[in-house]
């Protein structure tokens, strides 16, 4: 990528421009292929994991992210179509390629944590090629009843809330739920620091993390909410390592950010937009162009490279028909 690219791409603090990510991207129906070898984490759009993908690596897997189950308004009457979509995709798109080890979901899973909505997504969601899910709550999945169905179907033998971890190929696998929120933030609480601090103090410190919540834990924009209010507490506990990857979703869309050896990606929804941030008196559901919805898919290929400042992103429109 030129010195050009880079500064139509990121702004001097290292946040890549919405502007440029979402050039020719896709609003709905889309996952991340997450690939780690060596401790360098690399992703692309699921559709384009053939032609951006790794051959062979070490440890890949799959993000999704807000599939809302239960939503029927008219930034899309057909949430569970383009769920199916997803699935679609991460499987068509992995044709030919090593299989994804497993997926991970950010929350969001239905729109008003009814035992049906949640039903209708373990339905489609069991679907797809790529292993084991592994799910984290969003504040939807926790509006009826406290998180109660969430915790009976996708949070078994988790801690407290929701939390857990696990390794994989030497990698630590972090889950954490910070939707419990105070005032329209995310939140941690006392007891998931206490834990997630413990959890990270045994590690070495070449150890690769990987850590996936709904809502950002870093202050994307404050006055609509899009950050978590204990999230530097979480983040400091991680500084050491020499590679973090913080993935999220909550925001509908892509913002990245590199701090260190820490970077941040928020995963677009396979439901709907929001707009970005600042550009709307408030988040909420945002309508496109009639056949923008499903048609209208692009292609992002992000390189994560321990030691450099910013990731370095290439956007496309989508050739391939899958």
């Amino acid at each position: 990528m030129s010195n050009k690219d880079q500064d139509t791409l990121a702004n001097p603090a290292g946040v890549i421009r919405r502007r440029g990510l979402l050039k020719c991207m896709a609003w709905a129906g889309t996952g991340v292929l997450w690939t780690l070898g060596g401790g360098v984490a690399s992703s692309a759009l699921i559709s384009s994991a053939k032609a951006a993908g790794p051959a062979a690596s070490s440890l890949s897997f799959v993000q999704i992210s807000d599939s809302h189950i239960g939503f029927n308004k008219a930034a899309n009457q057909n949430v569970t179509g383009t769920l199916k979509i997803a699935i679609d995709k991460i499987n068509a798109g992995r044709a030919g390629m090593k299989q994804p080890d497993f997926m991970i979901h950010t929350g969001d899973i239905t729109q008003s944590s009814k035992p049906a909505e949640f039903d209708t997504a373990a339905e489609v969601i069991k679907g797809a090629k790529a292993g084991q899910v592994f799910y984290v709550p969003g504040e939807h999945d926790f509006s009826l009843d406290d998180g109660e169905q969430y915790k009976q179907r996708f949070g078994k033998g988790t801690l407290g809330n929701g939390w857990y971890s696990h390794d994989y190929k030497g990698v630590h696998f972090v889950g954490l739920n910070n939707c419990v929120q105070v005032d329209a933030m995310g939140n941690l609480g006392a007891d998931q620091l206490a834990w997630l601090k413990a959890d990270l103090g045994g590690l070495s410190a070449s150890t690769p993390v990987v850590v996936f919540a709904h809502i950002p834990l870093w202050m994307v924009y404050e006055k609509w909410g899009w950050g978590t209010q204990d999230g530097e507490t979480a983040l400091s506990y991680m500084k050491r390592f020499g590679s973090v990857t913080v993935l999220n979703g909550h925001i509908h869309q892509i913002v990245q950010k590199v701090e260190g050896n820490v970077s941040f990606h928020t995963a677009m929804s396979t439901a709907f937009p929001q707009p970005a941030p600042g550009t709307a008196p408030g988040p909420g559901p945002m309508a496109v162009p009639a056949g923008k919805l499903e048609s209208v898919l692009g292609v992002t290929d992000v390189k994560v490279v321990r030691g450099h400042s910013h990731l370095a992103v290439v956007d496309s429109s989508l050739a391939e028909a899958v």
